[in-house]
This record gives C-alpha cells, structure tokens and sequence, in this order.
C-alpha cells in the first residue's frame, strides 16, 4: 500500500504542474481528493491492515493529502496570477490617448430664449403659473371678455374637442384662473404652448408658444405697464434698445397697444431684419378690463392691473435671426448646436 500512495503522489503531483486551467485543477481534486478519488478509495482498504499497520498507513495517507492539496494550492495561486497578467497585457490602456468626449446635448433655442425670459420677470418680481392646454371654451373666450362674434372663436381658427372643450389658443386662461384662485396682488408670467389652425409655412405653425404676464394690484397705471415692458425689452435686446407703444384693441384690455423696440440688428437704422424701418414689433398689453376683472371676483374700482403677451417662437427667432420657424420643430442636431 505505501508503493501505491507513493504513485499516486507522483502522478497526481505531475498531472497538477501539467494542468493549463482552473477547470483542469478542480477535475484533478476531484479525481484524487474527491469522495470517489483514488486516494479515498485506497483508504477503504485500511480495514483490512493490522493494528500495527494502520497508524503508519494512516501518516503516509495524510502526508500524501497534505502534498496534493499543497500542490493544488501551488498551482491554483499561479494560475490566477498568470491569468491577471494575462488580461492585464489584454486590457492595457494608453494613458497618452485622447478620452472620447460623451455628448452631452444642447439647450433648444426655444429654451434658451425661454430661460433669458423668465430670469428677467423673475427678476422683477413675477412668479411662474402653469395651466392646461386642453381648456374650456369659457376660461379661453368667455372670462376674456371676448365677443360671440369673435374671429379666433371660428372653427376655422381654433382646434375644438367639443362645444365646450378646446386646445387654447393663448395662455391667458391661465390669467383668468390666477385671478379665480389668488387674491391680489397678482404678478405672474405663464409660459406655455398654444394651438391654432394655421397652415404651416416659414411664419406660422398649429403648435407654438406664447408667455404672457399679469400685474394686479392697487393703483396699477400704464406708466408701470411702460416701464416694466421698456426694462424688459432692454435687458433681452441690449440697453440701447428703445421701445414705441402704438394704440391697437384686444377685447380683454382697455386700453390696448402694442409694442416695438428698435432693430437690435441695426440699432434702428434699418436693415433686412427690421425690412428697412428700424423698429420689430415684439409683443401686445394693455390695462386690463374691468370686465375680466369682475368676471374674476376682483372689484374694478378697487383694483387695476396690466397684461402683455409674447409670441416666443417670434421672440427666438428674432434674437436668433432664423428665418423658418419650421426650424424649431425638426429636431436637427446639426440647427441646434449653433446656439
């Protein structure tokens, strides 16, 4: 028996410095060490040793164990340091490259102009309000104090769900829902998209957008309507810029103008831009009606207030000198990193 275990430890040291996988070593464990192994197996055999025997066989069994385990250890060690070299070697990195930038994207102009908007009410002290676009007919003709008559409400102009429900053509619902909810004073912008059937060219789109601002409060004139406007067209366009009121009518303000400031391309000298005049116009306003105002639970005698609007596709493509609003809509990454 001891002839054969010293085979045994021969051949099994033998098959482990030969083996060329982990896969190859746990097998050989197996094959040796394993409950079936060759060595267990001799073990058997130990019952029918004498008693003087058995303690002897019984070192030389274990020395054998003790040696192949130590050899699987050995080799198990090796291989998984080759193998970390190995992939060290594969998985080598030139410092000295250039990295590979990840794209990131790019703020939409429409963003952009948005953002510049909204940090200059702010500024002033308004405040951002949100509101539907799916809206009732009453919040977007009604409560504005618009005619039964009135062109926008045609089925030719405005996108209708039902009688009653509609896609708004403006944000100034959310004005009169402001008004219903809040005592004043009031000073918001509403931001937002709006929907009219117009036919898509290089200057009109059924999907656009608008920001709208509302001041009520007590003793509101148009001089803060002029002022507030004048400062805003200022910081957006440049400290140049000069502003014109002309007298115009919308039926939920009265009295109504709008608004133009001087070529930020030109300075108002005349150019392509401002076709030659020197003045763009920018945006409507105007005192808001007693009508609104009562209709919103706010007493007209005791309160007064201003409303403006802005298109801000118009707005962007002014500042960005774009030419086809369909521009804003295609998602072209090539158009919207130039901003």
């Amino acid at each position: 028996m001891k002839e054969q275990l010293q085979k045994i430890r021969n051949s099994a040291e033998n098959e482990i410095q030969s083996a060329q996988s982990m896969q190859e070593l746990e097998e050989l464990r197996i094959q040796y060490l394993g409950k079936k192994g060759e060595l267990t197996a001799l073990l058997r055999g130990m019952k029918d040793l004498s008693a003087e025997q058995r303690p002897l066989v019984g070192k030389i069994v274990n020395d054998v164990r003790e040696a192949i385990e130590g050899a699987l250890d050995t080799a198990k060690k090796e291989m998984k340091q080759k193998e970390k070299n190995s992939r060290l070697a594969r998985e080598t990195i030139d410092v000295t490259m250039p990295g590979k930038a990840k794209d990131l994207g790019h703020k939409h102009p429409l963003t952009l102009a948005l953002d510049e908007i909204k940090d200059i009410f702010m500024g002033m002290g308004f405040k951002i309000a949100e509101g539907p676009e799916v809206e009732t007919v009453y919040h977007n003709f009604d409560a504005l104090n618009a005619p039964k008559n009135h062109p926008s409400r045609d089925l030719t102009d405005t996108f209708y769900i039902t009688e009653d429900i509609l896609l708004r053509t403006q944000t100034s619902p959310v004005q009169v829902r402001t008004m219903k909810k809040n005592k004043p004073p009031i000073k918001i912008i509403s931001p937002g998209r709006c929907f009219r059937s117009d036919a898509l060219d290089a200057t009109h789109s059924p999907m656009f957008h608008q920001v709208e601002g509302l001041v009520i409060d007590k003793g509101i004139t148009m001089a803060d309507l002029k002022g507030t406007l004048d400062l805003f067209a200022k910081q957006l366009f440049g400290i140049g810029t000069k502003t014109k009121f002309r007298p115009h009518h919308f039926p939920f303000t009265e009295p109504s103008a709008e608004v133009d400031v001087t070529c930020f391309k030109c300075e108002g000298k005349g150019c392509r831009v401002c076709k030659g005049s020197g003045w763009i116009e920018i945006l409507g306003c105007g005192m808001v009606h007693p009508n609104v105002l009562a209709e919103c639970g706010i007493d007209p005698e005791e309160y007064s207030g201003f409303a403006f609007g802005m298109g801000l596709d118009r707005v962007t493509m002014l500042k960005y000198e774009i030419q086809d609003i369909r521009l804003l809509f295609e998602n072209d990454m090539r158009f919207i990193k130039q901003f």
